[in-house]
């Protein structure tokens, strides 16, 4: 190419890339250019696009992989928002508070129970949550910088903050006025380690596989009975319990008023006595026995109101629990599980306390928030509840009591922090009731666009299942909540920061912030009647604190107008657990505030397992953290596996996951690197005037207007929040680009003599590469800004200087050619077909073969693209190796089509008919009607035959669902000797590569031996094919040597740069 006045040169670039290196390198570049400043900057006053960020939670030593994948998300569509030039807020968020905070701590200070934290001192203990919190936030901003995530770090908003609590006071005192805020008196699942009670939304998925005793216990019979007498023969009900700490607690025993039950005369053991039961007649015809007696049957009605001796009746606590002894009815009884009798303990579990309301049952509490027995329980008082369960059943034997004893494996509930099983325990918590405001969440969250859809039904179905919203926990470093009651016992709620101030009689001088215990120190006047008033001790449940960000970080109270520029988002996204928490706070603050979802669109994502689909744990051996994989392959090979993931399948990740990922984009680099390197050779500059469409050839027309459709295509599929798709169609667009517009074409980047023709290849692939530059920029913004810098920014006048300051590609429809891509993919599918033929075949593509048959089905869409195609043929010739390409109707000679029976299948089926339905089929003695096969008075259908296509003598073929190609496979001397002459093309060039030779470098070959007849016939094409200048014979040992055999021809070679 000729020269220009401003001579263009490309960086150049190898055939592998380090992309961690890479990307630090694009790290500094926006660093010290201040790129993003640069797009804020650009982008104000644009139409705006609203996104909230879900706080992560500020409790980690490092960001894992599972969290790159939705932050992936939240960048990607950031990104892709800004190359629109909406103007956005870029905030980041970090959740500060509750448990998960202040377990981690209790760890790193070495506190092991409420008590202990008590006496460290309250201050110092939320102190130190602070300082975790903050530590945590700037290790995960360094992480989340280094996944290429652009936001405003310096006001990232914290859910600690004052104003995010004074919000939340606010909704609370509302929910107040409406009615909706009680103080409870129930059984709710307690942690004792953290020792305070967990809402339904935490202990949703907090379940653990875990191995129980359990107890089958007998429960004596006392008073009448509803049978005829037997004498003084005893009778016990017979109940079975995993939870062996709830039977001290027992008041009632529960059964199915319909189902059966029977009295059976059974033996524990083979030495035990004969002794009489009472259980579900099916648990008892289900179960073997010793010496098993029927003594009768009864519907479980006959029981009720029947009185028994309860286990620990001896007990001090005795006293309360014996005047609840009777048999109730229950609807929830089964007869799956244990006996069919239910031991009921009011105190220790949450129906249990429901049945205690309907039944006016006594209500015994039997441990504190610590787990531990109550005064009133005897040798059990101060003993662990949970490690009682042997000394109880020990305890019951020695006194006759004891059924069995047997270990039960279950899935049982823990703690959503610390993870130890849990109990359940009678206290007083503070509830939002759900009952007025559900329709109305349930109305909102129906007008959401949720993606993938079924999470709107998952929201529709926790609205609907939800129970009263338990707000209190008993713990420090949270949200104080602003309760207060005065001696004259009102009850008060304060909903500002402001009103507290106003309300306050003393402790401001001591209010450092809003958390315990400096706010447990102010005192406030009783609206009522001025008298001094104190906040409950409790702190709330911490989706209070993320549920309302809508509103604490869009500036709800003091800046109106902002708020109403930025609310509600116009999109959000999660991991889908977030249904029940995030989802959910942000849903129920915004419809009390406003009457409306705070989100347009919501987009939720699986979860990460590792390679082999098991969780990760952080502890465990099989956890990546994110800086990790980051530096081992690279943040962009990790954006691009989310990206093109399904949203809604688990994620397996891992580094043999990521190579595969990284030779996908090694594709992509190689067209890069194939492009630089002719483009520095032939000095192409982008600068100059572009050759019109209409002169370009037609593989060129046609890559331009697959180009405009993908950009088409990459649009609408980012609009509607589909990652995947974009991504995949990159994918295999510059698979396209690289295996066939770029191998179809190589000649006119380095050895055409038409200037015009090899410009319009290099402008043809510059527009293809610059142009996905720009679309993978949200996905890849760390190569998508190498590519750019290099290819557009040092070479383009008046470039921006950023990929991420220019604009998404726009769809140039006048570029898009229907018929042309439709002609294409037909040629490039009887490509593929073809080489399935020479595969079959057993044919090198550089032995060419005399014909190439393509025949296409009646009703198969390509049938009729390839009819009259001049280039296209010539194009499918080139690639197979063939002299004639000619499409038929028909493959009448072409194929022999071979069926067999499906053995598995029909052997059931015909049973003895089937040697003669085999040999029918084997003679070709069938036919075909709707895609099935009828053979001997048999109907067979595609599943049940297996039909295998093969080539007639001198044809071998390929074939898929609606195309066959017939390769035509007998050779000549003539086109033997080509082949030969190719393959010495190829064995040359590989000796190029081997003698370190630069691919612009001419070389003089020789030879000597057979191999030089080849050689001097075919020396004009031997010459293009590997830059020769000359071809002498005879070797002279001064170059790069090679001596053997190609195509059982023998020869010597030798080739030395000129």
């Amino acid at each position: 190419m000729a020269a220009t006045n401003e001579k263009t040169r490309f960086t150049p670039v190898g055939s592998s890339f380090d992309l961690p290196e890479l990307e630090h390198g694009v790290l500094e570049l926006w660093e010290s250019e201040r790129t993003f400043d640069a797009l804020k900057k650009k982008n104000a006053g644009g139409p705006r696009f609203s996104f909230i960020d879900g706080p992560i939670t500020a409790n980690v030593e490092a960001m894992g992989v599972h969290h790159a994948w939705g932050r992936t998300y939240k960048d990607l569509y950031q990104r892709y928002k800004a190359m629109q030039g909406h103007e956005l807020r870029w905030q980041s968020g970090f959740d500060c508070q509750g448990l998960w905070v202040e377990v981690q701590v209790e760890r790193e200070l070495s506190l092991n129970s409420k008590r202990d934290i008590e006496s460290y001192g309250i201050d110092r203990f939320s102190r130190a949550c602070r300082a975790r919190v903050d530590r945590s936030a700037a290790v995960i901003t360094k992480h989340d910088i280094r996944l290429g995530r652009w936001m405003n770090w310096d006001d990232s908003y914290y859910t600690y903050s004052d104003t995010n609590i004074s919000h939340i006071w606010h909704v609370l005192k509302l929910c107040h006025e409406k009615s909706w805020l009680y103080k409870g008196h129930r059984a709710m699942p307690w942690c004792a380690r953290c020792g305070t009670a967990l809402s339904e939304h935490e202990m949703t998925g907090s379940y653990k596989e875990m191995t129980h005793t359990s107890l089958y216990v007998r429960f004596p019979l006392t008073g009448a009975r509803p049978w005829p007498a037997a004498g003084d023969e005893a009778v016990s009900f017979l109940a079975w319990t995993t939870t062996p700490w709830t039977l001290p607690a027992n008041v009632a025993l529960a059964v199915h008023p319909d189902l059966d039950y029977a009295r059976v005369r059974v033996r524990a053991d083979a030495a035990a006595a004969p002794e009489v039961l009472i259980l579900a007649a099916a648990v008892f015809h289900q179960t073997k026995w010793h010496d098993a007696e029927l003594l009768g049957t009864f519907k479980g009605k006959t029981l009720l109101g029947l009185g028994y001796s309860g286990p620990f009746d001896d007990l001090p606590i005795g006293a309360q629990t014996k005047p609840g002894h009777r048999v109730i009815a229950w609807d929830e009884v089964g007869e799956a599980e244990g006996t069919g009798i239910v031991h009921i303990a009011p105190g220790c579990g949450a129906e249990d306390f429901a049945l205690s309301k309907t039944e006016k049952l006594p209500v015994v509490v039997p441990i504190d928030e610590n787990a531990r027995f109550q005064a009133g329980f005897g040798w059990l008082e101060g003993k662990e509840a949970r490690d009682v369960a042997h000394e109880i059943a020990d305890d019951l034997r020695s006194r006759g009591r004891l059924f069995r004893e047997m270990p039960y494996t279950h899935s049982y509930p823990v703690c959503w922090r610390c993870k130890e099983e849990i109990v359940f325990r009678v206290d007083d918590e503070w509830f939002i009731s759900m009952d007025q405001i559900r329709p109305l969440l349930k109305e909102a969250a129906s007008k959401v666009r949720w993606l993938p859809p079924f999470i709107g039904q998952r929201m529709q179905n926790w609205l609907d299942n939800m129970g009263d919203w338990n707000i209190s926990r008993k713990r420090y470093w949270g949200l104080p909540l602003p309760f207060y009651t005065c001696a004259n016992a009102h009850f008060f709620v304060v909903g500002s920061e402001e009103e507290l101030r106003e309300r306050a009689m003393r402790g401001l001088d001591k209010l450092e912030e809003l958390h315990r215990p400096w706010i447990d120190q102010v005192v406030v006047a009783c609206p009522e009647c001025k008298a001094e008033s104190t906040r409950v001790k409790e702190v709330g449940d911490c989706w209070l604190d993320a549920g309302i960000v809508p509103f604490s970080t869009l500036r709800w109270w003091d800046d109106r107008a902002y708020w109403e520029k930025w609310y509600p988002a116009d999109f959000i996204t999660e991991n889908l657990e977030q249904v029940r928490l995030w989802y959910y706070s942000q849903l129920f603050f915004s419809v009390v505030l406003t009457g409306r979802a705070p989100y347009e669109v919501c987009l939720s994502n699986e979860y990460v397992y590792d390679e082999n689909g098991e969780e990760f744990h952080k502890t465990g051996d099989n956890f990546i953290d994110f800086p990790q994989a980051a530096e081992q392959a690279g943040a962009d090979v990790v954006r691009w596996y989310y990206s093109r993931h399904d949203v809604a399948e688990k994620v397996l990740f891992g580094y043999n996951v990521l190579t595969e990922v990284k030779r996908k984009l090694l594709v992509l680099w190689n067209t890069y690197s194939f492009f630089v390197t002719y483009a520095n050779l032939d000095a192409f500059d982008p600068n100059e005037a572009q050759v019109p469409l209409r002169e370009r050839p037609l593989i060129d027309r046609w890559l331009l207007s697959a180009l405009e459709r993908l950009v088409r295509d990459c649009r609408a599929s980012l609009d509607q929040y589909d990652a995947q798709t974009a991504a995949l169609r990159m994918e295999s667009f510059w698979d396209d680009l690289s295996t066939w517009y770029v191998r179809r074409n190589r000649a006119r980047f380095w050895k055409t003599e038409s200037r015009r023709d090899s410009l319009a290849a290099y402008q043809t692939l510059y527009d293809a590469l610059t142009t996905l530059a720009r679309l993978f920029a949200p996905m890849m913004p760390f190569l998508s800004e190498a590519l750019y810098q290099n290819l557009v920014r040092g070479s383009v006048r008046g470039a921006a200087a950023s990929v991420h300051l220019t604009a998404y590609p726009e769809v140039r429809p006048e570029r898009i050619d229907d018929d042309l891509e439709r002609r294409m993919r037909a040629a490039m599918r009887v490509v593929s077909l073809g080489r399935t033929a020479r595969s079959a075949a057993k044919t090198k593509v550089r032995t060419p073969l005399p014909k190439l048959i393509a025949v296409f089905d009646p009703n198969d869409r390509d049938r009729g693209a390839l009819d009259g195609q001049i280039e296209l043929a010539a194009i499918i010739r080139d690639e197979l190796n063939v002299k004639d390409f000619e499409v038929r109707d028909d493959a009448k000679g072409l194929v022999r089509e071979t069926v067999k029976p499906e053995l598995k299948a029909l052997g059931p089926k015909l049973g003895k008919d089937l040697p003669r339905v085999r040999q029918a089929l084997a003679e070709g003695r069938f036919t075909t009607r709707d895609g099935n096969t009828v053979v001997e008075g048999f109907t067979l259908a595609p599943t049940e035959v297996l039909v295998s296509h093969e080539g007639t003598a001198g044809h071998a073929v390929g074939r898929d669902a609606g195309a066959i190609a017939a390769l035509l496979t007998d050779t000549t001397p003539e086109l033997e000797a080509e082949g030969l002459a190719r393959e010495l093309a190829h064995h040359v060039n590989t000796m190029r590569k081997e003698a370190g030779l630069d691919i612009a470098d001419r070389v003089v070959l020789r030879y000597e031996g057979a191999l030089g007849q080849t050689i001097e016939r075919f020396n004009g094409f031997l010459q293009g094919e590997v830059l020769a200048t000359s071809l002498a014979k005879g070797v002279t040992g001064r170059g790069h040597t090679w001596e053997g055999e190609l195509n059982g021809v023998k020869g010597k070679l030798e080739i030395e740069r000129s």
